[in-house]
């Protein structure tokens, strides 16, 4: 059986590690309606009774305007646990693929996407956004970014917004994707697909392939990539 202890352990210690919460933070979490957002939403709310620094937290989806978009199980789970849920309409889908028929739509769909979040998040009152970024997630990015750009790059746990004033921060960077899945299969949790129609079809997804075939040969190596991430001190990582 997966206890949601475990996930609670790594995100606690992610948190302490790079002083993600402070007393009186209000957090808006960002939720796609996937597995990674539900997990890091329930774990937070969970985290919430016994954290020594009370947060407040507030739950956010952006919608694309496209596609078959459900949110009524995540509607249900914020209701059931005493999480304000806010969806905020957006065309962003359609104007990406319908007004500028974008051939490489991942990148500006994520900014248009990252800058509505920061807007309603503004709006609420929060300071900082959780957002559901895991173990996994860290490694891939730091591999797109060599093979696809040419440099040493990752997201940071936290990084500052100076524009908007807001932290964002990633708590559950200690935590593996498999453990993710075991999580929601286990508590049976509903989660909502995404409307794009790309989605699983990306650079990202050829990286993910990549790292299992390359486990099959060396079973720890993604353990050594995430070693190397933090040893080198790149975007605020730290032993």
């Amino acid at each position: 059986m997966f206890s949601i202890k475990r996930i609670l352990g790594q995100i606690r210690r992610a948190i302490q590690d790079y002083d993600m919460i402070k007393e009186g933070d209000r957090i808006a979490v960002g939720v796609s309606g996937g597995k990674d957002s539900l997990t890091l939403l329930l774990a937070l709310r969970n985290l919430q009774n016994f954290y020594p620094q009370k947060f407040h937290l507030e739950a956010i989806t952006i919608t694309l305007g496209i596609g078959d978009f459900d949110l009524t199980p995540v509607k249900e789970l914020c209701k059931s646990i005493g999480v304000n849920y806010t969806v905020e309409e957006t065309l962003i889908g359609k104007i990406i693929f319908e007004e500028r028929k974008e051939k490489n739509p991942c990148s500006l769909c994520a900014n248009m996407r990252r800058g509505a979040l920061h807007n309603i998040t503004k709006s609420l009152g929060c300071n900082k956004i959780a957002l559901a970024h895991h173990k996994d997630d860290v490694i891939e990015t730091l591999l797109l970014s060599t093979f696809y750009e040419g440099r040493i790059h990752t997201f940071s746990p936290v990084t500052y917004l100076d524009r908007k004033d807001i932290y964002m921060i990633r708590p559950l960077i200690y935590t593996e994707e498999k453990e993710i899945k075991a999580f929601i299969k286990e508590y049976g949790i509903k989660t909502v697909k995404s409307p794009c129609h790309i989605d699983g079809y990306t650079k990202r997804e050829d990286i993910k392939n990549m790292l299992k075939e390359m486990s099959k040969e060396k079973r720890d190596i993604k353990s050594t990539i995430f070693g190397a991430i933090k040893r080198s001190g790149i975007d605020g990582w730290k032993e």
